[in-house]
């Protein structure tokens, strides 16, 4: 694991490149899922007032291009030329205003009623200044009363036997995933080997994990304060066994 600490000056690197992008979808199908997607862009528009909407790491469009189709302008920041092609490639997506960077710095220059950060995205920013950067970032482009919204896993340190440092999560004849965490710092490599035929892929991403109580004092920090917190985007209530979380702070 590369333990060098992330900069301000350091260009974060796009780990979502062409071949990613072009099975983006396809390997993350059951995120498209409607049962998946429906929740989740109620719940997003029930917060945007009619207003506009930023989404931060906005993709391939999974969430931005349903929840157009609502009446609601969106726009996004992501760093992957890629992905936002694919975006583009689909019907609604050339009306998407996209400015290309790091979502933890980059502005559009305007406000908006709702920003959202969904799929574990906010533990793509690999150190807690970047995370940190990222909320004073949104605070940035919020409207006095505007809602950050953050889907993110709950870290599952308790499945860790003391002296473990690997997780499995995905354990197929096509695809080996599995997680190698350091609890000191937070970060983890999420490990992936794709079978293709006799091809074989193999693909590291750098991650931080990040509490709840964390996040709300980074939120605290940029002027924002903890409105609701669910384990999921039906409103389930979150408790001490949730594995993920939805989280709205609004700008005060």
């Amino acid at each position: 694991m590369d333990d060098t600490p992330e900069t301000t000056a350091a260009a974060p690197r796009d780990y979502f490149d062409e071949p990613v992008a072009a099975r983006y979808d396809e390997t993350s199908s059951e995120m498209f899922d409607p049962e998946v997607v429906d929740p989740a862009v109620a719940f997003l528009a029930g917060l945007a007032w009619g207003g506009d909407a930023l989404e931060l790491g906005i993709g391939t469009g999974r969430l931005a291009l349903p929840l157009s189709r609502r009446g609601i302008r969106v726009a996004g920041i992501d760093l992957s030329a890629a992905m936002v092609a694919r975006m583009r490639a689909k019907p609604g997506g050339e009306s998407v205003q996209v400015a290309m960077g790091d979502f933890a710095t980059t502005s559009l220059g305007r406000q908006f009623s709702l920003a959202y950060l969904v799929y574990n995205t906010i533990e793509n920013l690999t150190t807690q200044d970047a995370q940190v950067r990222c909320f004073h970032n949104v605070a940035a482009h919020l409207q006095p009363g505007g809602c950050f919204v953050i889907e993110v896993e709950v870290p599952q340190l308790q499945r860790l036997p003391p002296g473990e440092t690997f997780r499995p999560f995905s354990v197929t004849a096509t695809h080996l995933g599995f997680d190698e965490i350091d609890v000191a710092t937070q970060r983890l490599t999420s490990h992936h080997y794709l079978v293709d035929g006799d091809h074989l892929e193999r693909i590291a991403m750098p991650f931080r994990y990040v509490w709840p109580s964390e996040l709300d004092l980074m939120a605290r920090l940029a002027g924002m304060e903890l409105r609701e917190r669910w384990a999921d985007w039906t409103r389930e209530p979150f408790t001490a066994d949730s594995v993920s979380h939805v989280s709205v702070w609004q700008r005060t």
